[in-house]
């Protein structure tokens, strides 16, 4: 028996009713809506603004509203112990920083959480570059240079930085330690007085973010001699890493998304998915390194080593040099 060819439409159709569905999108981990993002700072500041640029792309990638709430004081302590005490839902984050999760522990008296014990690192987002600078007259242009003269006027090269127990600031004793040299602290309450005194003549050079300093060294009113991180910064291509003259000098200051502690897998990793998904964007990439910070996305469980390893080291700084807030 002849069996009839169906036309090309009888057959779509038959193809449609006979094969399998498509599977669903996996339905969401995070039963609320909207998602809270608690910024531990004043607004202004960059962690609000590389979190509202995340929420942005996250409330559209996960179809929730993710909201920025400011809750500042205590050195960033206040808004991240409220996080650490959250039920680890997925529905209330923080956006930390190397300060409130890795150093202000070891500066700070009866601090009401553990950055290690009572937060699930999601990712490590970006990386604020620091670099050292000296004013134009110095009379050295590279790191050899001044580490150099620094041997020749032992206690006599003041260095500013943004304060106390800031990673400006421990990136001093650091190279103390490393290059056998004596640079004498001038703390201030941010970088950008500390800055204006390298540019008037009051000290000879400081520590301090590239998003401060950036149109200085651009002009030429400042010398960048090295930044802190292990490896040059793609956008100062021509200012060495400080470790390629100091081996094993590192200070990173980084800029993360913490939960509370136990927060499940699946909600973990479904944030992270989400938010390194918004940081790659070539939109938020690029505004970020306008901002001086340098995009990682790193996984949480990278991010948990490179927070635990700041931890121990900063203690150990602080520890070394008998470093008090004031």
């Amino acid at each position: 028996m002849k069996i009839p060819r169906c036309s090309p439409a009888i057959a779509l159709a038959l193809a449609v009713i006979v094969s399998p569905q498509a599977p669903a999108a996996a339905a969401s981990a995070i039963a609320c809506d909207p998602i809270r993002i608690i910024d531990p700072y004043p607004p202004g500041g960059s962690t609000g603004n590389l979190a509202r640029l995340v929420a942005d792309k996250m409330s559209k990638d996960l179809g929730k509203t993710v909201v920025i709430e400011n809750l500042g004081g205590a050195s960033g302590s206040i808004g991240s112990a409220r996080v650490a005490r959250s039920k680890p839902d997925g529905c209330t984050l923080v956006i930390g920083n190397d300060a409130t999760h890795a150093t202000n522990y070891h500066l700070f008296p009866d601090m009401p959480f553990h950055p290690l014990e009572d937060a699930t690192p999601i990712t490590l987002a970006a990386k604020n570059i620091i670099i050292l600078g000296v004013r134009k007259d110095f009379p050295a242009d590279d790191m050899a240079g001044l580490i150099a003269y620094a041997k020749e006027n032992p206690t006599k090269l003041f260095y500013g930085s943004s304060g106390i127990g800031s990673p400006h600031h421990l990136s001093g004793p650091l190279l103390n330690e490393l290059a056998d040299i004596d640079l004498v602290h001038a703390p201030y309450q941010n970088g950008p007085p500390a800055l204006a005194d390298v540019l008037g003549g009051h000290i000879p050079m400081l520590f301090s973010s590239l998003s401060v300093a950036l149109s200085h060294i651009e002009s030429g009113d400042l010398k960048a001699l090295g930044v802190t991180e292990p490896e040059r910064f793609p956008g100062l291509p021509d200012v060495a890493a400080i470790a390629e003259t100091v081996p094993g000098f590192a200070m990173t200051s980084w800029v993360g998304f913490f939960g509370p502690k136990g927060m499940p897998d699946d909600i973990r990793d479904e944030l992270y998915a989400s938010m390194a998904k918004a940081l790659r964007s070539e939109d938020v990439t690029a505004t970020l390194s306008q901002m001086g910070l340098l995009v990682t996305a790193t996984p949480p469980a990278e991010f948990a080593v490179q927070q635990r390893e700041d931890f121990e080291r900063r203690a150990k700084i602080i520890a070394d040099n008998q470093i008090k807030r004031e």
